[in-house]
């Protein structure tokens, strides 16, 4: 690092607030104690996700090529900044920008530090946060420096804490809201940036607010904690509140939020936001990260009891003066744009200005202003782009730029007057993609480009589809433009594919010696209603035929939609069951020999996952019984899919939708057994105990960066013997199967693989006959 660099500190000692200046420099100490070994690998890890410096993907120093496992060049000193992650490795920086807002100022200098510290791409995230991949641990504190000089900290961004507060971006603008959500997000973000009562979480805390109840901008019900703008009349006077709601998340098992106060007085929004904080400190799970969640300590206690513990915590909580510090400002109008035009309107239009407008414009509440929709790809904007778009912002609109969760830009309070030159000024920078928010808007998580998670190439397979469906102009479609996609690298819904229309997350599968890119396929999410809809699992479709699935669903739902019928309305009046049958033929894998494309995940050179699998010949018979169990196990889950489906049409069957969810899992722990034991009893009372004693006593089921997370599942429905309390206590129940039966896809790969090396041969296996 040259001596310019290391001199950040002192140039901008001036600009940055005393106490961010203190936590960067702490880490900077923490770092130097790294070094000398005097901080253990594990704490460091911690502290550094605190900071929002994050891991990616071959930070072990290690990449498969598609042949055999290679060592990337990169300096080495015997050091590491986490369990098994080498100090001098790329990684990922995240930086928040609370409630998507962000300046002229602030964006100019994420351009800098994208180009200077990273590959000069900002990333836009679904949490309307900034990524930046492939950084030094070793340029962070300038980084972060400099960051702050401008008001931007990355001060838990990552870790066990309060992550970035999300809000909807027509915040201020929209024409269906109950008021303006800005400055409460603020006040929740500054008031818990730091706070005593935030830093003992056993996991990862979520926050957002909606300026309405029926929209998706915000999606609050999927979220730990949200706020719903709520008005009611009190002595004849309006009083702003909120309807709180709490308990909502997605990850591999995703709950709806609770409604906690159905109206909450806007003065009470952050004593009861720490009361909330404080009760799950003290009763959050600490030692099972998977169970840690708040959603499950809200599904535990059951919302009354959660109620009364809050209200038990609010009772005793000691006065703050910042709780109503800020409410004044909150009330105060907030006008973004300037007071006239910065044109005279007689600009021309370059090509394409008629079709942009249709898809990324929104006419605001307040007459003569317009949101414009900057469309970026994949999240990504370059750093030249946006040093152009800070220029646009304070020629247009000073103070108006925002992200938003479907990753890109909102720039609001431009004059009508002033939209075609500002499209133009756009058009110049390649920053007029059309389609924001309609079928081709595809999410898509970094997925195995960069996260250690990821199982399919999730950029890829979004990129191809973000193509295909633009070509077919399907964004100006009026039958499928409001359709979503969504695809998520693996079941963690980083890309949000639980409310999708069409989502899909990676997933992988054993055909023969070779391991295929999967994707399971979800039917039914919804943006509605705050994303307050699921999409339940299809199946797991081949990466290679993902494209060609959702042309099929597409016409279908064309030609079988009723008049104004939804796609989400489709596929509950269909049912997923007749849905599955008519994409039977999409599901099955030809031979290496036959197409070897299948084996090679999209915009990736390698093969997938490759490596000589060998097996004695009596493994062939085993092999088969093992993949019908699974195969078993997928049909009962699915079933109980379509069961839980019909529990929400109002079907009280949710018993039997967890009972077939139970007999899925023990399907698929009988599978693995059969590995060692063709002739695997499937009892429960006799599968569980052997399963535990064989994979889970020796840890055999654990996938190596994962842990124990999906034993829980079969331990749960197992003591409940199969039993559920309710529809959404069955619906769980379903999606904990169904990772279930992907950690035992993984589990019997490795196995397989595991008997190869012992072996030394270079046997193939296919379809259970050795050659």
């Amino acid at each position: 690092m040259s001596q310019a660099q290391r001199s950040w500190k002192e140039v901008l000692a001036d600009r940055i607030p005393p106490a961010m200046a203190e936590e960067i420099d702490s880490f900077e100490a923490q770092m130097e104690l790294r070094k000398q070994l005097k901080i253990e690998e594990k704490v460091f890890a911690e502290l550094r996700l605190r900071r929002g410096a994050y891991g990616q993907r071959y930070d072990n120093g290690q990449r498969y090529d598609g042949t055999k496992t290679q060592e990337i060049l990169f300096r080495r000193r015997g050091l590491t900044k986490g369990p098994e992650t080498e100090f001098d490795a790329p990684g990922m920086q995240r930086i928040k920008i609370p409630y998507g807002r962000v300046t002229a100022e602030q964006l100019e200098v994420l351009a800098d530090c994208a180009e200077e510290y990273s590959n000069a791409v900002l990333h836009i995230t679904t949490r309307q946060d900034v990524q930046l991949h492939y950084v030094d641990i070793e340029d962070t504190p300038d980084m972060h420096r400099r960051l702050a000089s401008v008001g931007i900290t990355t001060r838990e961004a990552c870790g066990n804490s309060v992550r970035n507060v999300t809000g909807c971006p027509k915040a201020g603008i929209c024409t269906d809201e109950r008021f303006d959500i800005s400055a409460y997000a603020k006040a929740e973000t500054y008031f818990l940036l730091g706070h005593p009562d935030v830093q003992d979480f056993g996991r990862k805390f979520k926050i957002a607010y909606s300026g309405c109840g029926h929209e998706g901008c915000a999606r609050v019900m999927m979220h730990d904690l949200g706020f719903i703008a709520a008005i009611r009349e009190v002595d004849g006077k309006e009083e702003r509140g909120f309807t709180v709601v709490v308990g909502g998340g997605l990850g591999p098992v995703p709950h709806v939020a609770k409604v906690l106060y159905e109206f909450m007085p806007e003065s009470q929004m952050l004593p009861v936001s720490q009361a909330i904080a404080r009760v799950y400190a003290r009763l959050g799970e600490k030692r099972n990260r998977n169970k840690a969640r708040i959603k499950f300590l809200v599904a535990q206690l059951g919302i009354e009891e959660f109620h009364r513990l809050v209200d038990e915590e609010l009772a005793v909580l000691e006065r703050d003066p910042r709780w109503d510090a800020w409410l004044d400002e909150a009330h105060l109008p907030q006008i973004e744009g300037l007071p006239k035009a910065a044109t005279d309107g007689s600009a021309k239009s370059a090509a394409g200005f008629e079709e942009w407008s249709k898809t990324n414009v929104y006419r605001q509440r307040q007459k003569g202003f317009v949101g414009v929709t900057i469309n970026l790809p994949l999240g990504d904007i370059t750093s030249r782009q946006s040093r152009t778009l800070a220029d646009l912002v304070r020629r247009y609109a000073p103070g108006a730029l925002r992200t938003n969760v479907d990753q890109n830009f909102f720039l609001r309070w431009i004059h009508e007057q002033d939209l075609i030159a500002l499209y133009n000024d756009l058009h110049v920078a390649k920053l007029v993609v059309t389609g924001a928010g309609s079928i081709t808007d595809v999410t898509a998580c970094p997925g195995t480009d960069t996260c250690k998670l990821g199982i399919a190439s999730a950029r890829g397979l979004g990129a191809e589809l973000r193509e295909r469906l633009h070509d077919r102009g399907l964004h100006l479609d009026p039958v499928l433009k409001d359709v979503h996609v969504k695809v998520s690298g693996c079941p963690n819904s980083c890309g949000m594919h639980h409310i999708a229309d069409i989502g899909f997350y990676g997933s992988s599968r054993n055909i023969g010696a070779y391991k295929v890119p999967h994707f399971q396929l979800l039917l039914g999410g919804s943006l509605e209603e705050n994303a307050g809809n699921y999409g339940l699992a299809m199946g797991a479709v081949p990466s290679k035929r993902v494209p060609e699935a959702v042309d099929r669903l597409l016409e279908l739902f064309t030609k079988e939609r009723q008049p104004e019928e939804t796609f989400r309305g489709w596929v509950m009046r269909v049912g997923k069951k007749e849905i599955k049958g008519k994409l039977e033929d999409l599901i099955a894998v030809p031979a290496y020999e036959t197409d070897p494309s299948f084996y090679i995940d999209w915009h990736d050179a390698r093969e997938y996952s490759i490596g000589d699998i060998g097996v004695g010949e009596c493994a062939g018979e085993v092999v088969t019984l093992t993949q019908f169990s699974l195969a078993n196990a997928e049909s009962k889950v699915f079933d109980a899919s379509v069961l839980v489906d019909d529990v929400r049409a109002g079907d009280n069957r949710f018993d039997e939708a967890g009972r077939l969810a139970y007999q899925a899992m023990i399907f698929a722990a009988q599978g693995l057994l059969k590995v060692e034991n063709p002739d695997q009893k499937g009892d429960p009372l006799i599968v569980f105990p052997e399963f535990e004693a064989k994979f889970i006593d020796t840890e055999i089921f654990f996938e190596r960066f994962v842990g124990a997370k999906e034993w829980g599942y079969l331990q749960s429905a197992h003591e409940a013997g199969g039993r559920v309390r309710d529809g959404d206590e069955s619906r769980r129940r379903v999606e904990e199967a169904q990772l279930f039966i992907e950690a035992a896809h993984g589990c019997y790969t490795r196995l397989l693989e595991a008997r190869a090396a012992a072996s030394g041969s270079a046997v193939r296996l296919t379809k259970g006959v050795t050659k």
